[in-house]
């Protein structure tokens, strides 16, 4: 109907975002709720599931705030989220310990394992083995929780942890459950082979369903309690990156964008299965029938510039102004970004963050820059590896948190020497794509006529300071290789 709305929802790292969006893809209300990350051991990130449902409550009950009528209006929930967390739930549907999330390194010696029990792992499910993923997650649990593994009877991504309180269904769709490798990417269903190599039981898993199609409906007493109409129909949804693809128009061949969230990806829609697990470079299935994509996956991002504010004792924003009048060409300072280790190009869980360069004169604004050019040398990295993979990136839209800096823009326009395009309500993401899920499930309509490109905000052209990064660039990538040895030694060395 006309005067219908669509919600999205986004399980994030740090947040749960939502937008509810009217007929015309006009948002008319959007919120977010934050939450930590618990980091118990080094190299491990879990949170408990009940902090996304504390998120998802809050959420609804601010959006009743701003925008009572609209909330009741709504007709379909579209559900994103962070990719690769694993949440078990026993008989009961209770959860038997705190989710395992993407950015997890502790099972890299069961990915090793794996590699050698199923070669063909990276050619099956369009990536390589890692301790991102379940296989390696299920793995290192078999050996250190057998109690916890001995009650599993279902086993779910995040958002779909939200989806089973939001409805009493268990279902995934093929984008999320791509992030998982259990998929068969190029058929789209659960893979027996890797199923088998990993002792899972098929039993655990959940119906996949397309992103664009209904699976599930919102329970009585949620519509009730949160204003909504009865019957409100919950679409398969997507992996956060799919889903932000969605929100700007990403579902053609060559479309291309970066992300820089918490984590930073870069993303090129592709109209078939194009594998390339040797260059650590995903191949996913997307979030809408018949169309795949190729992405790098880089574990640091717009969280690399909080965490430096933060250590310097000032905001984001000052952070950011005082990197401003230092000016556009790069300086002696190098900054490796890998707080959270490296997947993309280096599949390197024990990579470290490094300033490099400090000298007594250092300041913010320095320290800032560079940080910023080292997320963007990360970025150029990975563009190098889709390209190398025969995947040619001729301009670039940019999303997430970080557009909101137009430093950092013309900076990565400078370093990638890539026009890059920020869309107006750009920030909106994943969860502006999830309601665009939404709708597609309610109406049947096309994609292509629901997933168009929104109104461009701004283009950020490489300038003339664009050739002087390839000296630093060629640094950086020095920089990494020469230490490679030194993270390893410090991961595996004991600790007093």
């Amino acid at each position: 109907m006309a005067d219908d709305t669509y919600l999205g929802l986004d399980i994030g790292t740090s947040a749960v975002k939502a937008v509810l969006v009217d007929a015309d893809q006009r948002v008319q209300a959007s919120t977010g709720q934050g939450y930590a990350v618990d980091y118990p051991r080094p190299g491990w990130a879990e949170q408990p599931p009940s902090r996304w449902w504390q998120a998802v409550e809050a959420a609804m009950a601010d959006l009743r705030r701003q925008a009572p009528v609209a909330l009741g209006k709504v007709a379909g929930i579209g559900l994103s989220g962070q990719m690769h967390g694993l949440v078990l739930q026993d008989a009961r549907g209770e959860v038997l310990r705190p989710a395992i999330l993407w950015n997890d390194a502790r099972a890299q010696a069961e990915c090793g394992e794996l590699t050698r029990r199923l070669p063909r792992l990276g050619e099956i499910t369009g990536i390589g083995a890692m301790p991102a993923f379940w296989p390696a997650k299920l793995a290192w649990l078999a050996r250190h929780e057998p109690e916890v593994m001995a009650r599993v009877r279902y086993l779910l991504l995040p958002k779909d942890q939200v989806r089973w309180q939001l409805c009493g269904e268990r279902f995934t769709d093929c984008c999320d459950a791509a992030g998982t490798q259990l998929l068969d990417q190029a058929s789209r269903q659960w893979s027996p082979e890797v199923l088998a190599a990993c002792g899972v039981d098929p039993a655990w898993l959940p119906g996949l369903v397309e992103g664009s199609v209904q699976a599930g409906r919102l329970c009585p007493e949620l519509a009730r309690r949160w204003g909504l109409r009865k019957g409100v129909v919950i679409a398969g949804g997507a992996g956060d990156v799919a889903a932000g693809a969605l929100g700007i128009g990403a579902i053609d061949e060559g479309s291309a964008f970066l992300t820089l969230g918490t984590s930073s990806q870069l993303f090129v829609a592709t109209p078939g299965y194009r594998p390339a697990p040797e260059r650590a470079l995903h191949a996913f299935a997307h979030a809408l029938p018949g169309r795949w994509f190729q992405m790098a996956a880089l574990l640091n991002g717009a969280s690399a510039l909080s965490w430096a504010a933060g250590l310097m004792g000032v905001t984001i924003e000052e952070a950011l102004a005082r990197a401003e009048v230092r000016g556009g060409r790069p300086e002696s300072l190098l900054f490796l970004p890998y707080l959270n280790g490296e997947r993309t190009p280096h599949d390197d869980p024990a990579a470290r963050g490094v300033l490099f360069g400090l000298t007594p004169a250092s300041d913010v604004g320095e320290v800032t820059r560079a940080v910023l050019s080292g997320v963007g040398y990360s970025l150029r990295e990975a563009m190098g590896v889709i390209e190398g993979a025969g995947t040619p990136i001729e301009r670039l839209a940019a999303m997430g948190g970080g557009t909101r800096s137009d430093l950092w823009l013309q900076l990565l326009a400078d370093i990638l020497e890539r026009p890059l395009v920020r869309y107006r309500d750009s920030e909106a993401g994943p969860a502006f794509g999830a309601a665009r899920l939404a709708r597609l499930a309610v109406s049947g309509e096309s994609p292509d006529t629901v997933c168009r490109t929104p109104e461009v905000d701004r283009v950020f052209a490489p300038s003339a300071d664009a050739g002087h990064h390839a000296a630093h660039y060629a640094r950086f990538r020095r920089l990494y290789r020469v230490l490679k040895p030194e993270f390893s030694a410090a991961m595996t060395s004991p600790r007093g």
